[in-house]
């Protein structure tokens, strides 16, 4: 069990909470008038059309938040331990959010600016991906290669097996990597759909962290949930901001550097469930539409699905919310207390 004080949760989400919250009305206008709305595809559902123009790339408020709060409140319980200010576990967790958050704002400014509605390629995207994931391993091999070996392992939830991975460690981590931003920004399609679902996965490991003594993960996930919170006061339905791909691509990256952290690789796909079925939607809808000619869902990502069935927007992110709470107490039992 975890001996950190308690507080570690209750200031550090106070105060990500507050910034974003001063942040939203003072970024949301400049957005505005920069005209950085957002664009609505035509093939989309037909009731979102009236959202074209809400503000986009409010992920900075996001991003701005985690810093602001993260680093001053990591590096206090450092100094207290005696330890570096900025140790390996922070820096991992700050190069993976906010790199990814960076390649989001050039692939939002892209589209909204410069009005190419793709905005990064596939291909300039994806290296970008890679690059981070290189720098992340590059990082784990300086501080977490034991002397005389190169030793990767993963644990299966739920047990105390562990599988040694080695080099084969390389492949899984920029799968994660690219795979979670990928997902969490397939899932940004709707009204505080991401930023609820979200705050469910890094409250997960905010508890993670907790129970394995490591305040650098909690404080660092705290801070995400403080910040999504506050953003959720200007995103929930009806939305005044969209977070973009700024946000999700950096929500995504943050959360499987936290599994990677927290040595719960395995647990991901179960904390970020939501996330995993709407990228499985498209799959699987893409390779039935190839494959067979036929749609298995009327629209994907999943949540379309529902709304076009007849759900109410609320409804879907509602629902969605709920299942991304379930799931992540799952991973928060299998992790804590059947280990």
């Amino acid at each position: 069990m975890g001996n950190i004080d308690y507080r570690i949760f209750l200031v550090p989400l106070a105060v990500a909470f507050g910034i974003a919250v001063i942040l939203g009305p003072v970024i949301i206008p400049i957005l505005r008038r920069l005209k950085f709305g957002q664009s609505i595809r035509e093939e989309g559902p037909q009731a979102h059309l009236k959202k074209a123009g809400t503000p986009t790339m409010g992920g900075v408020i996001i991003m701005t938040a985690i810093a602001l709060t993260a680093v001053p409140f990591s590096s206090i319980q450092l100094l207290n331990k005696n330890e570096s200010v900025i140790n390996a576990d922070l820096f991992f967790l700050l190069f993976a959010t906010l790199g990814y958050g960076i390649l989001g704002f050039l692939d939002d400014y892209i589209k909204v600016v410069m009005k190419r509605n793709l905005g990064l390629t596939a291909n300039q995207k994806l290296f970008g991906q890679l690059f981070i994931g290189l720098v992340l391993f590059w990082v784990l091999l300086q501080v977490r290669t034991p002397k005389g070996g190169f030793i990767f392992d993963v644990t299966v939830p739920g047990t105390e097996w562990t599988i040694q991975l080695n080099w084969l460690y390389l492949p899984l981590l920029l799968v994660m990597m690219i795979g979670a931003s990928n997902a969490v920004n397939l899932t940004d399609g709707l009204d505080g759909l991401v930023s609820g679902t979200a705050v469910c996965a890094y409250g997960a490991y905010a508890i993670i962290g907790y129970m394995q003594s490591n305040p650098t993960v909690t404080i660092f996930s705290v801070a995400v949930v403080g910040a999504l919170l506050g953003f959720l006061v200007f995103n929930a339905h009806p939305a005044k901001v969209f977070m973009g791909d700024t946000g999700s691509l950096a929500l995504g990256g943050g959360i499987a550097a936290l599994a990677v952290i927290t040595k719960t690789e395995l647990l991901l796909p179960i904390i970020g469930g939501v996330f995993v079925l709407e990228a499985m939607s498209v799959m699987i809808q893409v390779a039935s539409f190839k494959l067979r000619g036929k749609r298995v869902f009327r629209m994907s990502p999943l949540h379309h699905h529902f709304e076009l069935v007849g759900w109410s927007e609320w409804r879907v992110v509602t629902t969605f919310w709920l299942w991304g709470l379930i799931l992540a107490v799952i991973g928060v039992v299998l992790e804590v207390f059947i280990k």
